[in-house]
Parts: C-alpha cells; structure tokens; sequence
C-alpha cells in the first residue's frame, strides 16, 4: 500500500483572491479549447479556494469589441451589437450549464464598463503616460477607411504563414502590427491598402521595461510557469516598444479626448480592464466595496488565459496597472498551452471543434465527464490533442470503471447490510488504519498540486483515492466477510464510508455536479471543508443514515462515439466544399479546335469490373452511330449495376488506346463535386436520342 504521511492543515491562512478568467470572444460560442485552456482550470482553482476557506471572487465577462466582430456582422448583414447580444446569451448560458461558478459574468458593451475604460484611459492621459503620434497606417481606397489589425492579411514575416492577420501570426504565436506583413491585403476589398497619416495614442512600454524585468525576470523566474516565463523574456529581450492603444473605428469606446473623433480604444487596452468593471458590476449588486480585490496588497490577483495572451496579461495589462499607480500585479498567470481535436489544430471557422452548447445537447447530464477529460489531458505545458476515443476511454475505464463503481459497491452494500444506516465500526485492523491515515494526507496531496497550477496531476490523485476504495474493498471482501464475520464486515464498511464522504468534497472542485449528487447520496450537509477530511477522524457517523444508490456515471458506448467523429468529418467535408477553388481556366483555344471534338449522347448497355484492377469498368456504350467498348476510371465511385442504363455524353473521336489488353474507343465525361464525387456529365432532357452531337 502506498505510504501517506498526514500533514497538518495551514492555519489562519484565509486570504482575498481575484480570479479572472479571459473574456470570451463574442463572435461565436465556447468551444473544448477553450475550456481546456482557461475556463476549466480556473473554475477548480476557485472552487478549491472556496473549499479551503478563502474569499474569493471570480470573475469573467464577453470581450465585445474589436474588429472580428464588424467583419461578422458585415458578412450576416447586421449590426455589431446583434453579433454581440446572440453570442454573450449563449456564452452566458453555456457558462451556467457547464458549472463554471463566476461570481459576475459581465460584458463589454455594458455602461458600467465603458465608463470605467474611458475613466482608466483618462487618467494615464492625464497622468502624461501616452505620447502622440502620427503614422502611417494601412487603408483601404475603396472601402474608403483605415484597416485595423483583423482587417489586414498577409504573410507573417517570421515564419512565412501566408495567411498571418495584422496584429498576429496564429501559426507561429508572433505579435505583429499590419505593417509587419509581407504582401498585406485588405480583408474588406482584397485590395492591396496603400499607407495614409493618422494619429494615435500610444503606451510607450519602452518605459516600463526596467521594471518588468525587475517583476517578472527576477520576481517570478522560479514561480511562473516556463511556457508564460520564457515568451515574456523573449519580448523583453527583443526590446519593447509603444504600443498603440487607440484604433480607426467605429465599434468601440470612444477614446475620451478632443481631437479623437472616429476613434476607439484598441480592444486589447479595454478588454482587461473589462475585470475590473466586472467586479464593479458585482460590488454594487452584493453591496460590497469593490477596491479591495483590485488595490489591496493583501489580495491575491491570478489571471487564466490560453497562450496567446500571454503578452498582453504579462506585459501591456501590467503596464497599464503600473502606470495608473493604485492596482496590484497579478501573482501569477498559469496560461495553458493549445487543445487540438483528433490531431487537427482547433478552428473557429473552419467548424473544426467541439462546442460546448453541442456538447451539451448530446450529452445532457455529462458535464462532469468532459471537465474530467479535458483535466486530465490538459496542455498545461504543451499543446495537446484531444480525441473523441480518449474521451470515451476517460468515462468508461476511469470515471465509471474506478470511482463509480467503488461509490455504488459502497452504497449498495450499505443498504443491502443496514438499510442504508452507516455502521458502528469495531476495533481497526492495520490495513483500516493505513487506508484512513492515507485519506486524511489526500486533501495536502491535491492541494499541493492546484496551489502550482497543476490540475492534470491533482485530477490523477483524485482517481487515486478512489483506486485506494477499490483495493480496499476488493482486499477486505465486505460481501465474504458477512458471512463469517459480522462485526468486521461493519468495520469494513464503516472504513469504505469514510473514503466515499472524502470523494464527495475533495472531488467538487473537478467535478461539481458530480459532488453535488454524491452529497444527496450519502446525505451530508455543508459542514465538511477541504480541511475536515484531513482533520477529522470520523466524517459519517455511525447511525447516519445515507440514501439509495443512484450511478453516477454510466457507460458511453462506441456507436455514441461514431456520432461525433460522423459529426467532425461532414465538417470537414462541408468546410472543404464551401472553400473549394475551381481550377484555372486552361490555354485558350480556337473554335476550329473546339470544333475538331465529336461529342454525342450516349448510353451504358453494360458493365462489369476490369480483373485486377480497382479503379476500371470495362462499358459497352450505345454511342447512336455504333456500339462500343469504353474503359473509364469509376469503378471505386459506382457498381457496375448502377451504371447500366445511364445516359452519357461520350467523346467518340478519340484515338483507341489499350488499358490491360482491353481496346478502349473514346471517353465519357466526368466532373467531379466539391466533396470529391463524380458525377456524370449527361443529357437528361426527354427526345435526346442516341448520336445526337453536342456543340
């Protein structure tokens, strides 16, 4: 049996933590990468935090802003604000469903939110830490407006990507401004933008460098994850430079000084800031004052993104704090790596995802399922790939396999033996005693592994103490010790108990809804803290009286399975066809060459499969003037049966040529779909006879 060694609960520890998580996008709804990268992790760091006693406030909000929006709402034929309004509802609600415990749920387009942006712009304005410049930026003659970053297209002059936006390569993860790329096109027109004069405000992040470099180089080198640690040194090594904070548009917050007009605060300026008007949102509703999350040094600030924010929650967010003067600074940024999907990288417009409202809708009562597999195979520190088949071999091998099935053998037997009533335990065994020391260690040992951020490893201890129930139960044998020994068969079970009343609170933080029915089950109030498991010697009193059986999970079948692979590939196969090019018009040529073909109308009398090979079926065409053979590739796209009887249109006049011993005279047309079927080229109009020609 596995060593523990108990270790005594921190006391008076109770500390302030902000928790935020990265706002949204709400250009489309929540898909398992993003879940995987921020909303999962972060949703067990709060609820760990909560369990151990913590005032916590966890917060999120819709990004709503920026210019993926108006390019949506510009192809649906609506305005930004609908964008915004339909994907924030269902965002909001997936949110909900899923059991991801926001405090506050906010937006950006919401008053309380542009008051406080232009407020936090106004006072580093005033404060003297913009500085004013007019450059040249991309714009479009016939769109007759300047290209803000996502309007601009072009190849990434680090790693060659042809299809970089202006402000970042997402196959290399470089942060780029529109005039970094290489042959830029505008995403409105396709035009080639020319450079035009305008005047911005800019966040001279040259100024701040010495101070990074004091906070985070050697302020976080040992606590900060490598992946977040090694691309912040990489930009401050490279030498920082202003960054612009405004933008030529007109969806936005309106930049709140003279001479602004047309102009909005770049998204990435307003957007964090978007936590703070977000916890605004939530104090005036509780009725709590909200400075204390944000500017006392006592508080905890810890920031959940994906990878590709890195530098904008490490570097310019910070700067913007510091420069204001009354904020903290994060204490940590534990940013996830990228979730692929079935060894494709995830893709919001390609359709190549699994989204959460689907996920949802197909698996009714399953949220826990999919927060154990994404934790479990969590890129913590490198991209990951989930897949459909490890999805189901989580629920099946793991959750059902070894947690379930011990808190069902535990339940069952208890109302089998005692009508439900726990057991008065007689004098404990060695073994009884090991397997109750190692449940009070397990609270320290998942802790120790969310305090680092590593909630893969802490998903993993859990399981283990679900395993630690089954080898118990199966070393003990409950069901054989009835028989011959009824005092230690109450023992037993009386041990089991204990471990199932442990997985009931150490397991909510992983699996919430899980807990919950847990908690119904074996009827335990809220008095149990994460600390209690490692404090108390007993957690369900002899004479308690617990609930029936109820499974907690249940087996998910292969053909389950195949539905959504099904559902990815006719993706694919849509998202294919739809950006299908024809191919290039072929070398111009003369009606006298045009003319020199004889087409007629045709039809199949009969068909059979060329021996030995795969692709050939050897026809016999009515061609109206003769009867004759034609070897044509189609055999791996149709039956000879099917065939027979098709009408065609067949190309008479081409030279005979040999395939496989068998004398082919002409060639009936094809094409081909934008799915890769062929299809024939045939006259289906009734009075089309045989030998008719085409021309």
């Amino acid at each position: 049996m596995r060593t523990f060694v108990p270790l005594k609960p921190k006391q008076d520890m109770s500390k302030r933590y902000t928790i935020t998580a990265a706002l949204p996008y709400t250009n489309g709804p929540i898909h398992i990468g993003h879940l995987a990268g921020v909303y999962v992790p972060a949703d067990i760091y709060a609820r760990y935090l909560r369990l151990t006693g913590n005032d916590v406030l966890f917060i999120c909000g819709s990004d709503e802003h920026g210019v993926p929006i108006t390019i949506k709402a510009k192809k649906e034929g609506v305005t930004p604000q609908d964008i915004v309004d339909k994907y924030h509802a269902i965002i909001k609600t997936s949110f909900e469903d899923f059991g991801v415990s926001f405090d506050n749920y906010s937006r950006t387009s919401a008053k309380i939110h542009h008051d406080t942006a232009s407020e936090f712009f106004t006072t580093l304005y005033e404060k003297g830490e913009f500085t004013e410049e007019t450059t040249e930026q991309l714009y479009d003659e016939e769109a007759n407006q300047f290209l803000a970053d996502r309007f601009v297209t072009g190849t990434c002059p680090k790693c060659g990507n042809e299809e970089a936006y202006g402000d970042q390569c997402e196959k290399c993860g470089s942060s780029l401004n529109a005039t970094d790329l290489i042959n830029p096109k505008s995403a409105i027109t396709g035009n080639v933008p020319t450079l035009k004069q305008t005047k911005h405000w800019f966040l001279p992040l040259d100024k701040h460098e010495d101070f990074l470099k004091e906070w985070i180089l050697k302020g976080h080198k040992k606590d900060w994850k490598p992946n977040v640690y090694g691309q912040v040194k990489s930009w401050i090594d490279d030498g920082l430079r202003p960054r612009a904070v405004t933008r030529d548009l007109d969806w936005g917050i309106p930049v709140p000084v003279e001479g602004a007009e047309g102009k909005v605060l770049y998204v990435w300026f307003d957007a964090p800031i978007g936590y703070i008007s977000s916890t605004k949102e939530w104090a005036a509703r509780e009725g709590k004052d909200w400075e204390p999350y944000w500017k006392d040094k006592d508080t905890t600030l810890v920031h959940f993104i994906g990878k590709d924010n890195i530098v904008f929650h490490c570097i310019i967010f910070p700067a913007m704090l510091k420069a204001e003067g009354s904020y903290i600074l994060p204490e940590n940024v534990p940013a996830n790596e990228f979730l692929n999907l079935e060894g494709n990288k995830l893709s919001t417009s390609k359709n190549w995802a699994v989204w959460l409202p689907e996920y949802l809708e197909d698996f009714p009562g399953q949220q826990d399922v999919l927060r154990y597999a994404l934790t479990a195979n969590a890129p913590e520190t490198k991209d990951n790939d989930f897949t459909w088949k490890d999805f189901q071999a989580r629920n099946n091998n793991e959750l059902v396999a070894i947690f379930g099935n011990f808190i069902n053998r535990v339940v069952v037997l208890t109302n089998k033996y005692y009508n439900g009533v726990v057991p008065t335990a007689g004098e404990f065994s060695q073994v009884d005693e090991e397997t109750l020391a190692a449940l009070k260690a397990y609270p320290s040992v998942i802790s120790s592994s969310i305090e680092r951020y590593r909630f893969r490893e802490g998903s993993q201890e859990l399981m283990n103490l679900a395993r630690l129930g089954n080898k118990y139960l199966a070393d003990e044998e409950p069901w054989k010790m009835i028989k011959v020994d009824v005092a230690r068969t109450q023992t037993i079970m009386f041990v089991a108990l204990q471990i199932a009343a442990g997985l009931a609170t150490l397991s909510e933080p992983f699996l919430p809804f899980t807990s919950e029915k847990l908690k119904v089950i074996l009827n335990l109030s809220d008095e149990n803290n994460w600390d209690s498991i490692a404090i108390k010697d007993v957690l369900l009193t002899a004479g308690h009286q617990i609930a029936k059986a109820e499974l907690l999970f249940t087996k998910i079948e292969d053909d389950t399975i195949q539905q959504q692979l099904d559902k990815l590939i006719a993706s694919k196969k849509a998202n294919e066809a739809a950006n299908k090019v024809a191919e290039p018009q072929k070398d111009t040529i003369t009606f006298d060459d045009f003319s020199k073909l004889d087409l007629r109308v045709g039809t199949i009398l009969e068909a059979e499969k060329m021996p030995k090979a795969k692709k050939l079926l050897v026809l016999k065409v009515d061609t109206g003037i003769d009867v004759r053979t034609i070897v044509s590739g189609i055999a791996e796209s149709f039956k000879p049966e099917d065939v027979v009887g098709k009408r065609v249109t067949v190309l008479v006049n081409l030279a005979p040529r040999a395939l496989r011993g068998v004398e082919s005279e002409g060639m009936i047309l094809m094409t081909e779909t934008a799915e890769g079927k062929l299809v024939f080229v045939n006259p289906d109009e009734k009075g089309v006879t045989n030998g008719l020609q085409i021309s």
